[in-house]
């Protein structure tokens, strides 16, 4: 045999966990995945139950209780007690699962459960806790793409997790050489938050038989379901920690209850410090003997998304005054054990005199400072007085970049100077590799002409260089390389982009000077102004000139900010590059460090940037986001070719930067035109496409042709592209005709939800393909102007328009393309000038909508006016009764229920079409 089996990964994997003292168990079906439950149940409550188990009621009840909730609902369940009356009338507490003692829990393993709903599935490896199965997981065939594994769980989520099934807290996929895992959730699951487990060095481990050892070990996964699962109630998700962030906060927990030392944590920047920090501060504030977490960031830092990223793990635990007296009457607070706030207010309350006689009993309480951002100098400069009043006080410090000899900071002091001992790091190599967070793809462009190095300070003393960075000239060229490459850069406005200069003045002539250029994009510029700056030979103050800008900010977004409210200016701003509505931001400093945005992309650059500061700007667009998005996008107008390769030398531990910056164009270009060969071959051309009848030939030709995308991809970000058939061996148009074969055989494969398709395990990646140009609102406006006067020139249109949306990758498009493609067919060509071409395209749809409800509710049995209520109802409010569907439709048990389901899936399916 070529591979091992599904089966015998399956056997090896069930041996293994017995080993492993999971007790083995066949459970076939539903109902006795609940009996067995029930038998656990008892079993892990027996001191509680005395020798009673739960009569048939007392079970009752407390599965009415428990079951069929949502899945994040289930996860709260799990963690709480959960209080049921017995028959005799008294209150009885039982637990589900031991959160503080995870060993003392019962572990159990079962294969193959069959569960029956709209379609009948099969799971692979379920781990039982307790009874409830807490872990499931997926196996496909040596030599398979795992990500099969990944897809079956999405159908299996979609059609049958249901009951106790929505229990489920982690997935494991695998094919034996790879294995990741990933948790549960009601909303989408995606590809992208799916992680290899590792060593404490970070080695991944991917081999399933090593996996099971450490990951799966019952121990440790019944401690990542108790402590490293984050329950996230902003929006209703769980969240799985990942191995360097369990980690680090092993590290830091046993540091800081076994010593009385400091340390901080280097964890790359975009890897997540945010979710590890307050992990370790919510774990360290649940001990007893430790009085007060202070969780500390930099005032510029505590933005809106800082608060909000709090709050999601924990309501209400980010002091967001700018008063240091609610910070003072929050640690009075003795029930508050933990606090975020900034470092300037704890500084204040520290030294301010009024505050003495509530400060002065923590001087010698056991107290924790976790420290935000701890690179910055300005805790350095505040820790002194600090740590003068909490004696008894430990540090620990979270960075992406830390201080060493190299990049020391003004006061001399390094990192390890303030907090000692590095206990745990994830560098950027780990984190690029791992797919967590981007590489950088960087383009150095030559603004003048010198024999002189730009960066030789001996040699261009004689040499005004602010004349030559701000000369009229070179700020134009600039302005112009910029404005004919962002709109490929950002996907046609997909994403968005920070520019970032060496001075106020210097933004202030470049915002001026793109105004009065010709150009669509959106430019806004922020920066903090001095209230009694030197205004000496300066044509205009700068918060004159920011006032100007604001004004035209105003004048975009309707909005009425000023400099008297600058705050709200910038959390504005803030918002609107996270949704990418601002096309590029001027700064000089802000937003260069401790800003996540992941449609920001692009990071022009024209200024010197070293070591910390340059690895903070260019991190900023590295933050994982779709597919469109394959690496954050660096151009630099001065030479920092040395200064990036010594940045990354020095944050990654490594003489290699091969590992961080992407390949150059012509590297990519390689790879494009092999990968196009690889198409050809398969297809000679669009049109052969056709002729490939066998699925697995059809399955071929998808993989190579998204492999050719990605590369076409990469390579359009760089200045260079030009899409020239000399270069690419392929015109736009054969391209554009191979990927209308490609959405062919995808919204052919959606449809036959019935068939069981190899096709249908495969990830299509729409998005790889996805342009804004094509969307809704542009067909309508084609289809709006056709003329029905000149039939020759309206068949051409109607030719163009069909063209144009078989090219279309936008989701709300291609849920109307069956729609558009039989309004072109049927009605345009016979339009004459009695209706417009907008009305008539509306009532074809409207015909479309009545006939398309009338067929449904036959096939389903239910009368038509009562869909069309519960249709009208899930407009409105955007929800569904699904138990008045239940009662409305006719048939047994089982015809009902998989009858709601078609029900529920055709009213949200239609909505999304007739919107």
């Amino acid at each position: 045999m070529a591979y091992q089996s599904e089966a015998q990964l399956e056997l090896n994997m069930l041996k293994q966990l017995e080993k492993q003292d999971y007790t083995p168990i066949k459970i076939n079906s539903y109902d006795e995945l609940v009996a067995n439950f029930r038998v656990q149940l008892n079993h892990f409550n027996a001191k509680k139950l005395e020798g009673k188990p739960l009569t048939d009621v007392e079970f009752e009840r407390l599965m009415n209780k428990i079951d069929g909730k949502s899945i994040f609902d289930s996860a709260k369940i799990l963690r709480d007690k959960q209080l049921i009356e017995r028959e005799d009338g008294s209150q009885l507490y039982l637990e589900l699962f031991n959160k503080k003692d995870w060993c003392k829990n019962i572990f159990q393993v079962t294969s193959q459960t069959t569960v029956t709903e709209k379609y009948t599935n099969r799971y692979d490896v379920t781990l039982l806790i307790n009874g409830l199965p807490l872990v499931q997981v997926e196996l496909k065939r040596r030599g398979l793409d795992f990500n099969e594994a990944f897809n079956q769980i999405q159908r299996y989520r979609k059609h049958s997790y249901k009951g106790l099934m929505r229990f489920i807290q982690i997935f494991v996929i695998s094919n034996g050489m790879d294995t990741k895992y990933f948790s549960n959730s009601d909303g989408e699951v995606l590809s992208g938050y799916t992680f290899f487990w590792s060593d404490k060095e970070n080695n991944i481990i991917t081999n399933l038989q090593d996996f099971t050892s450490a990951f799966l070990e019952k121990c440790h996964i019944a401690k990542m379901v108790a402590r490293y699962m984050v329950l996230n109630d902003t929006d209703k998700m769980l969240m799985v920690m990942r191995p360097y962030q369990v980690y680090a906060v092993e590290e830091l927990v046993q540091r800081a209850l076994e010593t009385n030392n400091n340390g901080y944590i280097w964890h790359t920047t975009g890897s997540g410090k945010t979710l590890t920090s307050f992990k370790a501060s919510e774990t360290l504030s649940n001990e007893e003997h430790i009085t007060k977490v202070f969780f500390l960031v930099d005032r510029q830092d505590l933005d809106s998304q800082t608060i909000a990223e709090f709050n999601k793990f924990k309501k209400g635990s980010v002091d967001t005054t700018d008063k240091t007296d609610v910070l003072v009457e929050q640690i009075k607070d003795m029930t508050n054990n933990f606090i975020v706030t900034t470092i300037q207010k704890m500084a204040n309350a520290v030294k301010n005199p009024r505050y003495a006689s509530i400060m002065e009993p923590y001087k010698n309480e056991r107290v924790i400072f976790i420290i935000d951002e701890c690179h910055r100098s300005q805790f350095g400069k505040m820790h002194t007085n600090i740590s003068r009043h909490f004696q008894k006080a430990q540090y620990f410090g979270f960075t992406g970049t830390p201080r060493f000899t190299e990049n020391k900071s003004q006061d001399g002091r390094t990192t390890a100077d303030l907090f000692e001992k590095c206990l745990h790091s994830y560098l950027i190599k780990d984190a690029i590799r791992d797919g967590n967070v981007l590489g950088f793809s960087v383009e150095y462009i030559k603004t003048f002409n010198s024999k002189v190095d730009e960066n030789d300070k001996t040699k261009v003393q004689a040499i005004d260089t602010d004349e030559v960075w701000h000369n009229e000239e070179r700020l134009e060229l600039v302005a112009d390389h910029v404005l004919a490459n962002h709109e490929r850069r950002a996907k046609n406005k997909g994403y968005t982009a920070l520019f970032t200069v060496d001075s106020i003045p210097s933004l202030i002539r470049y915002y001026d000077l793109f105004k009065k250029k010709d150009h669509n994009l959106k430019i806004a510029g922020i920066y903090t102004y001095g209230a009694n700056e030197d205004s000496e030979a300066k044509e205009e103050h700068s918060r004159d000139a920011l006032e100007r800008m604001i004004t035209d900010y105003n004048e975009i977004y309707g909005t009425d900010y000023s400099t008297h409210v600058w705050d709200s200016y910038f959390a504005d701003v803030s918002r609107r590059v996270k949704a990418a509505q601002i096309d590029i931001l001027l700064v000089v400093r802000m937003f260069l460090t401790g800003f996540d945005s992941k449609p920001l992309n692009t990071l022009y650059v024209d200024k010197s940037l070293k070591h910390h500061d340059l690895l903070q700007a260019y991190s900023r667009t590295n933050r994982v986001e779709k597919k469109t998005k394959p690496y954050g996008n660096v151009i630099c107008y001065r030479n920092l070719k040395e200064n990036t390769d010594e940045a990354i030398r020095l944050f990654s531990k490594t003489d290699s930067v091969d590992d961080v910056l992407m390949h150059s164009y012509d590297e990519y270009l390689k790879f494009f035109l092999k990968a196009q060969a690889k198409v050809k071959e398969i297809a000679a051309t669009p049109e052969s496409v056709d002729s490939l009848e066998r699925e697995e030939q059809q399955k071929e030709f998808v993989i190579a042709f998204k492999n050719m995308t990605r590369f076409l991809l990469r390579l359009q970000t760089f200045s260079d592209f030009e899409f020239d058939e000399g270069t690419l061996n392929i015109n736009e148009q054969t391209y554009e005709d191979y990927k209308s074969k490609y959405f062919k055989i995808v919204d052919r494969t959606k449809r036959e939800v019935e068939k069981v398709s190899i096709l249908q395990d495969i990830d299509f990646e729409l998005e790889l393909m996805h342009t804004d140009r094509i969307n809704v609102s542009y067909i309508m406006n084609l289809i709006r102007n056709l003329d029905v006067t000149d039939k020759n020139k309206l068949k051409k249109d109607i030719k163009f328009i069909t063209e144009e949306v078989d090219r279309a990758s936008d989701p709300e498009l291609r849920l109307k393309i069956d729609l558009i493609q039989g309004f072109l067919k049927k009605v345009a060509p016979n339009l004459s000038g009695a209706q417009s071409p907008e009305e008539a395209y509306q009532q074809y749809e409207e015909e479309a909508r009545e006939n398309e409800i009338k067929v449904f509710a036959d096939d389903v049995g239910m009368k038509e006016e009562v869909l069309k209520h519960h249709l009208s109802v899930y407009e409105f409010s955007n929800m569904m009764d699904q138990p008045t569907i239940y009662n409305e439709l006719s048939g047994n048990f089982l015809k009902k229920k998989t009858a709601v389901q078609r029900v529920r899936e055709f009213i949200i399916e239609h909505t999304k079409r007739f919107a």
